[in-house]
């Protein structure tokens, strides 16, 4: 509800897609350039009290955009410095949050099926969040969407103090933060799969998924809407996403799966395509309904293997190189994206976008046999799965190369 309410706040005030992508990309930008140092404090701190100390962070943040609204005294630079002191949170937030995941498990073969149903969660709050922002808005004005999101941290704070996790204690192997940043990057590196894996996602993450900072300005200029018609074109995303983790949660094992990241990636860039064409609104909910799916399951199941190959010891690093590639990029791919608007339009732009992730997963598909038998290399050290060992075994047995 806050981000919807934030981005047509900002085009409201000022009618600018350029400053749209200026307030995301300054939500942005700090988990770029702080979240693999976090990384590394993640993994030596203790996850769940790290979590308390960001969502109590969080509250103070949507707390104060709501009072700033209420007293008609906000402006784009109390915005941008708000979004700057989210984006810092962020950085911890977000990759802390993914390797806790690993902790509430007790067989390490679920993870696939939590992640996915981690990801229904999220799609669900954004499957009636956008809705109820577009009503909210549109009757009381945004910085009611802001006071609801702050006394809602409340209950996450509140679960998260109510768990009781048997968390591994790992040693950091270097007392310098430094020496621990290299070795987590080289160890990314230097594992094919999580190269290209992370490189894919950046990539998607700078052409790609720009796309949904330039949302109010496909309903108010390309779908001549208003702030429901955002909510509507945000609800068919979420919708697709939630189908999305609806079905990667249903999974039984995880064999197979490297193989959905690409066909994810070619759906969501052929959804931006056509959505860039587009000059009806139901035809366009249909269109993010596949954009969201495509989005959610790419993003899901990159999530997954990942976190399967990975040691223990790197997980908060390693995780933290993926918040960077999938969120951290992003404020880049916004501001181009915003300064592209005001040059060419917002739907050639999102068509750019579109023909861009299409490539990127057709290059992605290409290397799929040497990424399969790479992970058959690592699996045994790192604690692989039964069945994607057994399936990335028979793909490499049928490897030309």
């Amino acid at each position: 509800m806050q981000r919807v309410a934030l981005g047509w706040l900002v085009f409201r005030l000022t009618n600018s897609p350029f400053l749209l992508g200026i307030v995301s990309f300054s939500g942005e930008l700090p988990i770029f350039l702080t979240t693999t140092f976090a990384g590394v404090l993640i993994d030596r701190w203790n996850k769940r009290r790290l979590l308390i100390i960001t969502q109590v962070l969080a509250m103070i943040q949507a707390l104060i955009l709501s009072v700033l609204f209420f007293t008609k005294t906000i402006s784009i630079w109390h915005i941008i410095a708000l979004s700057i002191f989210m984006g810092l949170i962020n950085a911890f937030d977000m990759p802390c949050r993914q390797s806790l995941i690993i902790d509430l498990l007790e067989k390490k073969e679920d993870i696939g099926n939590a992640i996915a149903l981690n990801s229904s969660m999220f799609n669900l709050a954004r499957l009636i969040g956008p809705t109820i922002a577009g009503i909210l808005i549109a009757t009381t004005g945004e910085g009611i969407c802001f006071l609801l999101n702050a006394v809602s941290y409340l209950s996450a704070i509140l679960a998260l103090m109510a768990m009781k996790i048997k968390q591994k204690v790992i040693r950091p192997i270097s007392k310098s933060i430094f020496e621990e940043l290299r070795q987590g990057f080289s160890y990314a590196y230097n594992l094919m799969p999580i190269r290209y894996i992370l490189f894919l996602i950046i990539v998607i993450s700078l052409t790609g998924l720009s796309y949904i900072v330039l949302m109010p300005v496909v309903a108010r200029v390309m779908l001549k809407g208003g702030p429901q018609t955002m909510g509507f074109l945000m609800t068919g995303s979420g919708i697709g996403a939630l189908t999305g983790a609806f079905y990667l949660a249903s999974r039984k094992n995880q064999t197979g799966l490297i193989n959905i990241i690409p066909i994810a990636t070619l759906i969501f860039g052929f959804g931006l395509i056509t959505l860039s064409a587009s000059r009806t609104l139901y035809l366009s909910i249909l269109i993010m309904f596949f954009v969201g799916f495509g989005m959610m399951s790419f993003n899901a199941t990159s999530n997954t293997v990942l976190q399967t190959i990975v040691d223990d010891d790197k997980r908060g690093r390693v995780m933290s190189l993926y918040t960077m590639s999938f969120i951290g990029t992003t404020p880049f791919g916004s501001l181009l994206a915003g300064t592209l608007a005001n040059k060419i339009g917002a739907s050639l732009t999102i068509l750019i976008g579109g023909i861009i992730s299409v490539i990127i997963a057709g290059l992605f598909i290409h290397q799929l046999p040497k990424l399969r038998k790479e992970t058959n290399l690592i699996s045994p050290k790192l604690g692989i799965t039964t069945e994607i060992s057994e399936e990335i075994q028979t793909a490499s047995q049928i490897d030309p190369h």
